[in-house]
């Protein structure tokens, strides 16, 4: 099967919540047959809740979907490396591939600070490609942060 990436669908949901005055973050699920089973963006200040970040809401949407807490065989394209919770919720989910578009060596917790899915502590580790549209995400953050300085 060819390869194809679903980044597109993730940075229009990261440009989405950007202009809702979210931090541009988005992700998508998609499932093993190639179908976009989930897709969100951060609303964490719109729902008042910390939790809600892009890969939290699509995992959530997708297992609701698939009338399950497993993700087997799905992938999650998300638009900036997860933090150390969704990538904990990853783990959980089964998801198994990761690709992320930008690094975040402040507060991402796959390649940086916690490297959750390295711990022995961790059931699961997806495989991790990152880098896809690096410079499209990195930008819309830059942008999004510079206009509120």
């Amino acid at each position: 099967m060819e390869f194809r990436s679903f980044m597109d669908q993730a940075l229009e949901e990261a440009r989405s919540a950007g202009a809702r005055g979210e931090v541009p973050v988005g992700a998508v699920v998609v499932s093993p047959a190639g179908d976009v089973v989930a897709r969100a963006g951060n609303r964490t200040r719109e729902l008042h809740d910390p939790t809600a970040h892009a890969e939290m809401l699509a995992v959530r949407a997708a297992c609701a979907s698939a009338g399950s807490e497993r993700l087997l065989g799905h992938d999650l394209y998300v638009t900036l490396e997860p933090c150390a919770m969704c990538a904990a919720a990853l783990a959980a989910a089964r998801i198994a591939r990761l690709y992320f578009a930008a690094s975040d060596p402040k507060s991402g917790g796959v390649l940086h600070g916690a490297r959750v899915f390295s711990h022995s502590q961790s059931h699961h580790a997806p495989e991790v490609y990152d880098g896809i549209a690096a410079g499209e995400a990195e930008r819309l953050l830059r942008d999004f942060f510079a206009a509120r300085r």
